[in-house]
């Protein structure tokens, strides 16, 4: 039975249950469906409501699976957490009119965190006080000081920015909150034998067809995990991903190959609703695809940086490679810019294969 240290901390007005434990698939999709179960990066510890607790009773639910081991009153990670995190509120109808227009959990989480770190460094004045210098002011410290990256550096603006246009009312801004020049960077590829080589170290059922899958269809890691067992269409060979990003739908290619492996797949775990189910129900967990992949790229020994995000990356390029045409691509990948699909057209080996470098044609 594995063990499970556990704490109560204090988040905001109110108390959690933290729970420690060295990374395990298992245990995480145990405890993912309790109520207000998340990852807390600062604390490094995975939070539930304290209505789940006693430990008791958390040990009487698990029994035989987990058993629940009190670390103390007090979390002594906690001690790292940064004071904006317990003692500013920020306005409720902040989260609420995230929710109301239906930003996506991981926006809500992001927007929330970085607009109450505003409002910790400017705490002595109210919102409506701050003016346009003093938020001009702020972001130059985010960019100067603490030296955050230019997607941090966007979203924290956005942060603002949705509080002042959407909540207060006011008037559209830009002279104020500058944005930083884009970096050009090119994806990470992998070839299609190092593609074979991840793929061949993984043997579990389930995990290989959530990777096949991936790169059948040019799918995002999100994407995967919420597919339902009806968006698998057998007989077009295609399969629907509802509510992409962007909230668009769309059709991307089902290989035959995928469809193969999913009928094995479907026989032995017969899926219900979503195609690939946690151990508790309900869809797979983003982290432990992520796991997954990770682990068979160490065996497979690839030292590139990749990420899941990479298989999606290397099904553009490899179409673009096969003679695809730029714009079919476009409409599986669901760009809505022609523009960020042609990204795939510098790291393509297309049409570069007959050339010969200079250094190769001088007689040394």
């Amino acid at each position: 039975m594995k063990k499970v240290e556990a704490a109560i901390v204090k988040t905001g007005m109110q108390s959690s249950i933290a729970l420690f434990f060295k990374y395990d698939e298992q245990i995480v999709e145990l405890i993912r469906p309790l109520r207000g179960a998340h990852w807390d990066p600062e604390r490094k510890c995975w939070l539930i409501m304290e209505a789940n607790g006693p430990l008791e009773s958390l040990n009487l639910k698990f029994k035989n699976k987990l058993q629940f081991v009190s670390r103390g009153a007090v979390c002594k990670q906690a001690e790292n957490v940064p004071e904006w995190a317990t003692k500013i509120n920020i306005p409720p109808e902040y989260s609420k009119t995230l929710l109301l227009k239906k930003y996506s959990k991981r926006t809500v989480s992001a927007y929330t965190s970085l607009f109450r770190q505003f409002m910790e460094y400017y705490k002595r004045k109210s919102l409506d006080e701050i003016t346009d210098e003093e938020i001009r002011d702020y972001l130059l410290f985010l960019n100067t000081k603490r030296k955050v990256s230019d997607s941090y550096l966007n979203q924290a603006i956005n942060s603002i920015k949705f509080y002042y246009e959407k909540i207060s009312g006011c008037p559209r801004k830009e002279y104020y909150l500058q944005r930083p020049r884009a970096s050009y960077k090119l994806p990470e590829v992998m070839s299609m034998e190092e593609v074979v080589s991840v793929f061949r170290t993984v043997t579990n059922l389930k995990h290989r067809c959530i990777l096949f899958l991936i790169y059948s269809g040019g799918l995002r890691l999100s994407e995967v995990t919420g597919l339902k067992v009806s968006d698998i269409d057998s007989m077009r060979m295609m399969v629907r991903i509802g509510q992409g990003k962007g909230k668009k739908d769309r059709y991307t290619l089902l290989s035959e190959r995928a469809l193969e492996l999913l009928r094995v797949y479907y026989k032995e775990f017969r899926p219900t609703e979503w195609l690939f189910e946690g151990t508790e129900g309900g869809p797979y967990s983003n982290r432990s695809v992520q796991e997954i992949f990770n682990k068979a790229v160490r065996r497979a020994g690839i030292r590139k940086h990749v990420t899941v995000h990479t298989l999606r990356h290397s099904f553009a390029t490899h179409l673009l490679e096969q003679g695809t045409d730029i714009r079919y691509i476009q409409e599986l990948l669901g760009h809505s810019d022609i523009k960020t699909t042609l990204i795939y057209s510098h790291v393509t080996k297309k049409g570069m294969d007959g050339i010969k470098s200079p250094l190769d044609s001088l007689k040394l």
